[in-house]
């Protein structure tokens, strides 16, 4: 009796499927992922040996660079540009629209408030060719602290925004991202400007003890201070 050949089936894979799915995704991942802007300072962070997050959202950041000009950075837009027309209000700062969207998207600035306007007014190439330097903490009888302002008014936008519902927030979150190698003295004038507005409670971020360089594994390590 012949034996029954069976028909072998084909042994080929249909790619078509899986290529559409990898497109789709990669497609998706470019329209949603959110590109961090140039910071106009660079910071090297200190280590620690905390291992603690800092949240994403509703987070206000004072950095430090080593020559100890500071920056301010609120990841909120609405908080931020919120914050930009209070501070315009009470330094007789006046803003156009387009200033008053330009600064909506740059997260981070070091300049006294009298030369923001021109600033914003640079394109963003120009801007980070320009050494900022630094929001003032003078206080003297015909200069108020502005940095004190910032933090201040940036805080009443936070809860003003959260209480009529145009924001979802807890609180902001404030915490000192200031280079390892800045004198303490720097570090000190942030710290007593933030107890000057009553404010005893925030974070100090730090990278991984332990990581390779400075700045290096877990950049976004914190360790929290209750002066």
């Amino acid at each position: 009796m012949p034996k029954i050949k069976m028909k072998r089936g084909s042994s080929s894979i249909d790619m078509t499927a899986m290529t559409d799915v990898a497109f789709l995704l990669l497609t998706f991942f470019m329209l949603t992922a959110k590109f961090r802007a140039a910071e106009p300072v660079a910071v090297d962070l200190p280590a620690s040996r905390s291992e603690l997050k800092l949240p994403e959202s509703n987070v206000l950041i004072l950095s430090i660079a080593k020559d100890g000009r500071v920056f301010f950075h609120v990841d909120n837009q609405k908080v931020r540009v919120n914050t930009l027309l209070e501070m315009g209000k009470l330094y007789n700062v006046t803003f156009t629209d387009g200033q008053i969207q330009e600064f909506s998207l740059m997260e981070s600035f070091g300049v006294p408030i009298a030369q923001l306007p021109s600033l914003l007014d640079k394109t963003p190439d120009e801007r980070n060719a320009i050494v900022q330097s630094g929001i003032p903490m003078d206080t003297t009888d015909s200069k108020r602290n502005e940095l004190s302002d910032w933090v201040h008014l940036a805080r009443v936008s936070d809860l003003q925004l959260s209480s009529s519902g145009e924001i979802e927030s807890k609180g902001i979150r404030i915490a000192i991202r200031g280079d390892g190698f800045v004198e303490y003295p720097y570090i000190e004038k942030v710290i007593e400007t933030l107890q000057d507005r009553k404010i005893n409670k925030f974070n100090l971020i730090t990278t991984l003890k332990g990581a390779a360089g400075i700045g290096g594994a877990n950049p976004g390590a914190e360790e929290e201070a209750d002066e």
